[in-house]
């Protein structure tokens, strides 16, 4: 079928909750995908940062299909020869104690929540129902409904009320802000070192290392959502170590599988995550052994392929190239790693219509935030591409 035919079927019979771009992906190999009429397209959002190490990378596929013909789930009432390999690599990359799967990055994030007011019931004291837990403004950590009720974005929240209690919003980057929102009954800080779906907003030089130090001073539990930003994206393995620091929970997901699986984690202290016990909280296929087996070889195609050490050289590289075009469109242009965002001024008529125009010169991108274009390569790009990438957006800006 094409590519007219299939969106009028999806029109049809999907929910409406997306605006994609009228192309229909087929395949996909590295940085390069297909669309049904055999078009080729440079995917230049790596599906959220999902697939860091290219579509259908050769050796995470020959993993799943290997363990896929042994065993896929066999749920948590029973142990798998793949999850304690997996806990202990993830433990091991992140330098914490204990680790606890999940599969979305949504269900990562709640458990990061439930995890955090546990804690501070049972660690610090506080009275059971009355935690608070420090957001910021801007956010974007998924879309449940305990998630979507300390949002900001209306879009977002508008219809979806009554939301979960204990969340406080404060602006982002402001120091200052989370030390004046502590109070006796804070449990935690949750936060994105950069925040990408609202436009790859990078706070000020040495805003991660000030949160840590009043985070301790203060006994509160600091959270880092690095889903998008770890695991190489932002040109280190995780966007944490721009600053030098540590948080007490990292929540993962997306690229821990390198896009074959939906597989999440938290990776905690035992101080921390060993709050739990058995039946508090779980989920049916969260750390099954087709997920573990996933997880860990993209977790190795991560390390030993280099791929944090290529998205700072490139994104560096690529940054100054995209501030050299001359665009009366242009507002800023910033970027941590492979992770940049265009900013356009509001008289550009909206980012969606350079991502539509860019489309037609054959290069995959999304508008974040109406006015910004989010570029996010597979880290596995090379610079020969990303010039050949730099020559169409230069084009689409400089033209349109």
């Amino acid at each position: 079928m094409n590519t007219k035919e299939l969106i009028k079927i999806e029109n049809k019979y999907g929910a409406h909750n997306y605006h994609p771009l009228d192309v229909i992906i087929a395949k996909g190999k590295g940085i390069w995908v297909h669309d049904v009429e055999g078009n080729k397209y440079l995917d230049f959002l790596s599906a959220y940062s999902s697939v860091n190490q290219g579509h259908c990378h050769p050796r995470i596929l020959k993993k799943m299909t290997e363990q896929a013909r042994k065993l896929t789930i066999t749920s948590r009432a029973f142990r798998n020869d793949q999850l304690p390999l997996l806990c202990k690599e993830v433990c091991q990359l992140t330098g914490k104690d204990m680790m606890l799967p999940m599969n979305s990055g949504a269900e990562a994030v709640e458990t990061a929540i439930k995890t955090v007011r546990k804690w501070g019931y049972t660690r610090k004291g506080i009275k059971i129902g009355k935690a608070e837990i420090i957001v910021c403004a801007d956010n974007f950590h998924g879309r449940t409904t305990t998630i979507v009720g300390f949002s900001t974005e209306e879009l977002y929240k508008k219809y979806f009320a009554p939301f979960t209690p204990g969340f406080k919003i404060i602006p982002y980057g402001d120091p200052k802000a989370l030390e004046k929102a502590i109070n006796k009954k804070t449990v935690g800080f949750l936060v994105e070192p950069v925040q990408a779906e609202a436009g790859v907003l990078i706070p000020p030089d040495g805003y991660m290392k000030q949160v840590r130090e009043i985070c301790t001073r203060n006994n509160i539990l600091l959270l880092a959502d690095e889903i998008q930003t770890g695991l190489g994206r932002c040109g280190k393995l995780f966007a944490c170590d721009w600053d030098g620091i540590k948080p007490d929970i990292y929540i993962l997901g997306k690229a821990l599988s390198g896009g074959f699986y939906p597989v999440s984690a938290v990776a905690a202290s035992k101080d921390i995550l060993g709050v739990f016990t058995p039946g508090e909280h779980g989920s049916t296929f969260a750390g099954n052994p087709l997920a573990c087996a996933v997880a860990r070889e993209a977790l190795t195609v991560i390390k030993e392929e280099k791929l944090a050490e290529n998205s700072a050289k490139l994104g560096a590289y690529f940054v100054e190239k995209l501030r050299s075009i001359q665009s009366r469109h242009v507002k800023t242009i910033r970027g941590r790693g492979l992770l940049i965002g265009i900013e356009l001024h509001k008289e550009a008529g909206g980012a969606r219509r350079f991502c539509e125009a860019l489309l037609k010169e054959g290069m995959l991108c999304k508008e974040t935030h109406e006015h910004v274009i989010r570029l996010a390569p597979p880290l596995v790009i090379t610079q020969k591409e990303i010039d050949w990438a730099f020559a169409r957006i230069k084009k689409v800006l400089e033209t349109l």
